[in-house]
């Protein structure tokens, strides 16, 4: 590369000039490609192909210096499992441009704010992690990596800011430390033990009552789910106790220690952490989850304890290589299983832990749930013989301890063990959980497997359940999801509406139009008055009973007859439900005749508020309404709940995009106009849009709110209710049911967190007063404090 020639001559022809043009671009292309992919399997060391990169690099600096910097800064940021590799690089590069080495450290430093000013934490965790790193290749000294951890120390003497702001600063701090903290105690003990003395008396004072609210298991045993600053600090505490000394971290820059030690160190900018501001959003807290210890992978490699830096470094490593290639399943399992220095530890058991420490992480996981069920299938396919026996070891586990497991980590086991068995052909031991047939229903064992088994049968269908599960557990098998119509036999001819029902059905069957159904649903009395407006327009639960029925019943076949027939008649459905009563009474209608088949009751829901025969709020009511307290605790109604909150808040970001994109319309045209310095244009139109766009924005904010306030108030009803019937009883209140409840509360309030926030204050004010019973009262606190 280096012999390569760039002439300024320019000799008029085409075909060189157009060269020209294009080389550089190859080049680059080429830097990119040699630097993404050091270090990956090669016939060569990773030493020399470093020492050959380096020389490659150096060459191409006079030309391609921004360039190199650029994606230097890249890796750094978007590759942490291949830091030491790429450390090592700017290392070598350094030894031999000593000016090179400066700007990349200042192209970090700036790279560095602007991660953090734009809420990038976790990216701007690996940069800093990067430049302690550096500290051992010998291109930052020591006493000014210290002074930059100072700087993100003292963030927590800052008055007024939230306190996720300071443990930002000082997870950031203490996770760079299994890599620096050696080079760093030897030549500044003094001050490192000053700034660990600092995170200390931190530590002892912040507030953790979110931690209950984020815990896979509320039991502390066997493996307690540890708060991550606390576990990470008895981590480092554990490290500076040997020494630190670690066994796990590759670095490859100790083969250049007689080049890297030659060069000269950079002193890092000063730096001041950016202030805090209104739009300043820090990554939430976090628990660690612990499924495993040494017991439990009782051949091979000992597992190091959940307070060795071991197990921070492996599962840190194991997390960096999922957020690099969780989009191409295939590489991420071949990755995960390649991790280097696998032979000392039993790998299969730690990626099982960390990919389900990430699926159960709450809020919410990183990435989507169906991105681990077929990861986990992939490596079970690389891994054949070992990989499926922990996997079941893991699932036997969470069996057991379904009592104390948080119930939105329940809905995701369900779902992963469900899709996973079906690409299984549904083989499992269904005897090993027999012991769930000897509880009450309502507990959470038979409650898991009553779930999978329904899951299962969306996933294949009813007969195929029944001849895979044992008879024994037909106690759990899934109705079959057959319509019930309530006028379906002369049994039923002596109900009100019967004839009408028939009539209809009749009448439908034979191509009739909306007109032809109103004409008949005149007549249909009201029982709840005496003289039935005749348009139809007021609420009467049997106009909607039969209408509903009978066209449902008649749709019956499949998701698409049933869409077909409410698009047909959605002039009647629109009428029926113009009250919030007539609303409640078609979705409850819909329950009962679809009552056997939750899946079709979650489509329906969906179809109908998309069409507006129901609104948001209705579904919310109709769900906290007695007719579904049979079904309360089942899932498929929480998946209704959640898919319905999250079309509201879809509809109001659709809204609020549309309004910035007329208003940037607007701004271009003012700007257009200016640069024309033609004054006389209008803008009418546009800003008559933004004016009416405003007022739709307004209105869904509102019913937005109204959704959250109805949720939260029916909760906060139910519950207290829940509290009254015990204390006046002298009942237990932690009821299974209760636990259900409380945590479907929590679910709420996590997995909508960012909406939430909004209208904290009006929630405040409202509903979680201080009058609440208390154990309402903690779970909004809990939230509260997840931000605080």
């Amino acid at each position: 590369m280096s012999r390569r020639r760039h002439s300024d001559q320019n000799d008029g022809g085409q075909p060189h000039k157009r060269r020209r043009t294009s080389e550089p671009l190859v080049i680059e292309d080429r830097l990119e490609s040699l630097i993404f992919r050091v270090g990956e399997k090669s016939t060569s060391s990773l030493e020399s192909n470093l020492e050959g990169l380096a020389g490659v690099l150096e060459a191409d600096l006079p030309n391609y210096k921004s360039k190199i910097l650029r994606l230097l800064c890249t890796v750094a940021r978007l590759l942490p499992e291949k830091m030491t590799v790429y450390t090592t690089l700017v290392g070598l590069l350094n030894a031999r441009n000593y000016n090179f080495g400066g700007e990349f450290v200042e192209a970090m430093i700036r790279h560095l704010k602007e991660t953090i000013k734009a809420n990038a934490y976790n990216d701007a965790v690996y940069l800093v992690r990067f430049l302690s790193d550096l500290v051992n290749c010998h291109v930052i000294a020591a006493p000014s990596m210290v002074s930059l951890f100072e700087s993100f120390v003292n963030v927590t003497q800052e008055d007024d800011v939230p306190q996720v702001r300071c443990d930002w600063y000082v997870f950031t701090v203490l996770s760079s430390l299994p890599w620096v903290g050696k080079e760093l105690y030897e030549k500044k003990d003094v001050e490192v033990d000053s700034f660990l003395s600092q995170i200390e008396s931190y530590l002892k004072q912040r507030q953790k009552i979110h931690v209950s609210m984020l815990q896979v298991w509320s039991a502390e045993k066997p493996h307690p789910q540890e708060e991550y600053l606390d576990c990470l600090w008895a981590q480092i505490q554990k490290l500076k106790k040997d020494r630190w000394q670690e066994k796990h971290i590759v670095r490859p820059y100790l083969a250049f220690d007689s080049i890297l030690c030659e060069a000269l160190q950079h002193n890092l900018p000063p730096f001041t952490p950016p202030p805090h501001t209104e739009d300043s959003v820090y990554p939430v807290p976090r628990v660690i989850f612990r499924m495993f210890d040494y017991t439990d992978a009782p051949e091979g490699p000992v597992m190091p304890g959940s307070h060795s830096v071991e197990r921070f470094i492996i599962e840190d490593h194991l997390h960096c290589i999922l957020n690099s290639h969780w989009r191409e399943r295939k590489s991420c399992a071949a990755q995960l299983l390649s991790f280097l220095g696998k032979n000392k530890i039993p790998l299969n058991y730690h990626i099982v832990e960390v990919v389900f420490g990430e699926l159960f992480q709450l809020p919410v996981p990183p990435h989507m749930d169906v991105m681990y069920t077929t990861l986990l299938i992939e490596l079970c396919k690389l891994q054949p013989g070992s990989l499926p026996q922990v996997l079941a070891q893991a699932s036997e586990m969470m069996y057991t301890r379904l009592d104390t497991m948080n119930t939105t980590c329940i809905d995701r086991f369900i779902n992963w063990f469900s899709h996973h068995l079906s690409n299984f052909q549904f083989r499992w031991n269904w005897e090993d959980w027999a012991d769930c047939l000897t509880h009450d229903l309502d507990k959470p064992k038979p409650k898991f497997v009553r779930e999978v088994l329904e899951k299962c049968m969306r996933l294949s269908y009813h007969q195929r359940i029944l001849d895979i599960v044992p008879a024994a557990f037909s106690v759990l098998y899934p109705a079959n999801p057959s319509c019930v119509f309530k006028y379906g036999d002369e049994s039923s001819s002596s109900l009100p509406g019967y004839a009408i029902a028939i009539n209809l059905t009749n009448v439908i069957k034979n191509k009739a139009v909306n007109e032809d159904i109103f004409n008949i649903l005149k007549d249909v009395p009201n029982p709840n008055q005496d003289d039935d407006d005749d348009e139809g327009i007021s609420f009467n639960p049997l106009k909607i009973e039969v209408f509903v029925q009978s066209l449902l019943n008649l749709a019956s076949k499949s998701f698409s007859h049933s869409f077909s027939a409410i698009a047909k008649f959605h002039e009647v459905f629109k009428t029926l439900s113009e009250s919030d009563e007539g609303k409640l009474h078609i979705l409850s209608v819909m329950y009962d005749v679809w009552k056997n088949h939750p899946q079709m009751i979650t489509v329906l829901v969906d179809k109908m508020i998309r069409t507006q025969i129901v609104d948001c709020a209705a579904v919310a009511n109709w769900i906290f309404s007695p007719a579904l307290s049979h079904d309360f605790t089942r899932l498929y109604i929480w998946e209704t709940l959640h898919s319905t909150i999250r079309k509201m808040n879809k509809h109001v970001q659709k809204i609020q995009r549309e309004l910035e994109e007329t208003k940037q319309r607007l701004a271009k045209q003012h700007k257009r106009r200016d640069d024309d310095d033609d004054s006389g244009r209008e803008d009418g139109p546009l800003e008559e849009q933004i004016e009416r766009l405003q007022e739709k924005v307004e209105s869904a904010q509102s019913e937005q709110k109204n959704l959250f306030l109805v949720i939260f108030q029916r909760f906060i009803m139910i519950l207290t209710e829940h509290l009254v019937r015990c204390e006046t009883g002298g009942i237990n209140v932690i009821t299974p049911w209760y636990k259900n409840c409380v945590e479907r509360l929590q679910q709420i309030f996590l997995q909508h967190h960012q909406i939430i926030q909004q209208y904290m204050v009006t929630l405040e004010n409202l509903l979680f007063t201080a009058e609440l019973d208390h154990h309402i009262l903690t779970v909004f606190q809990q939230f509260c404090a997840l931000q605080a």
